[in-house]
């Protein structure tokens, strides 16, 4: 029997607490500021040659951790997302036109970074009509070409097409990601105009394509999910032969997105993380600050 907490109708809100009611943090989430080391070199590489990453522009908390490692999580296609997700600060609205010298230049930092894995991931285009999946291809190639780095896509759900999946595959990367965020319940508010079913079906769609291709996925806790519905998630990941598995807590970008509902303790991201290496996960990180790309490298030496 699972024994961590589990939120009954009466501690679970029928619509999300106003934004206007704030929330302390509690002491797990708050950590020293790390010395700025290396972070004024990968921003100055990052503006340099014009590249946007999720760090910044999803409001990352351990981006300055990350910049002073130089290391980031690079996202292509723009900073301006389709899909107005209630959890993400990326921007929303028109994209504007794909820049096709991105691949050289996300290579080229990757290169200066000296990067030993790259983790690559985008806005959601759903203007473009391959969804971006040849861009998305076109910068592993390039990434490739130019360092020995592995390479990880995080990518959307590209309307579960799989020709559009094959494409990405097709450039081989090390690790194919998709996240499904939150637990099935959670998805119309959470993710809107994604569905949990085509999250499935895409991660599924992957390894059947390409066995030998590590898949990963990602959840996001906080957000009125109960324990059991985080693990029947993490069973149906199982289910689909996915290899890895994240799962931090969801910290609300600013007032305008959706509240957080609960601070998750470390010791239950611990028990969690048990849970899910007892499902048969290849590679679990679980805690307060885990992001889908937070130490990704620290995964991939289980993905041979």
């Amino acid at each position: 029997m699972h024994t961590l907490p589990v939120l009954d109708e009466s501690d679970r809100p029928a619509t999300p607490e106003p934004a206007s009611r704030s929330r302390r943090l509690p002491d797990w989430l708050r950590r020293p500021i790390p010395a700025v080391g290396g972070i004024g070199f990968t921003r100055s590489l990052v503006e340099e040659l014009g590249l946007q990453t999720v760090c910044e522009s999803a409001k990352c908390p351990n981006r300055s951790e990350c910049w002073t490692r130089r290391t980031a999580t690079f996202m292509i296609l723009g900073d301006v997302c389709t899909r107005p997700c209630g959890f993400c600060a990326v921007k929303r609205g028109h994209p504007g036109a794909v820049a096709l010298d991105e691949p050289d230049r996300l290579a080229e930092a990757c290169q200066k970074l000296g990067l030993r894995h790259v983790v690559i991931t985008s806005v959601t285009r759903d203007d473009l009509p391959d969804g971006g999946a040849d861009h998305f291809a076109r910068c592993v190639e390039a990434v490739r070409a130019r360092t020995g780095a592995t390479i990880e896509v995080l990518t959307p759900d590209f309307d579960g097409r799989e020709d559009l999946i094959d494409r990405v595959l097709e450039s081989a990367p090390e690790v194919f990601n998709h996240n499904v965020e939150t637990v099935a319940r959670l998805q119309r508010a959470v993710r809107r105009k994604s569905r949990y079913e085509v999250s499935l079906a895409v991660l599924a769609h992957a390894k059947r394509r390409r066995p030998a291709t590590a898949t990963k996925s990602g959840l996001m806790l906080g957000l009125g999910e109960t324990t059991e519905e985080v693990i029947e998630t993490m069973s149906d990941l199982r289910a689909i032969g996915c290899d890895f598995l994240t799962i931090g807590q969801y910290l609300q970008p600013s007032p305008d997105h959706l509240p957080v509902i609960r601070y998750v303790p470390p010791a239950e991201f611990d028990e969690l993380a048990r849970i899910a290496r007892g499902l048969g996960f290849v590679e679990v990180a679980s805690g307060p600050f885990v992001r889908s790309s937070y130490h990704a490298d620290e995964m991939v030496p289980a993905s041979g």
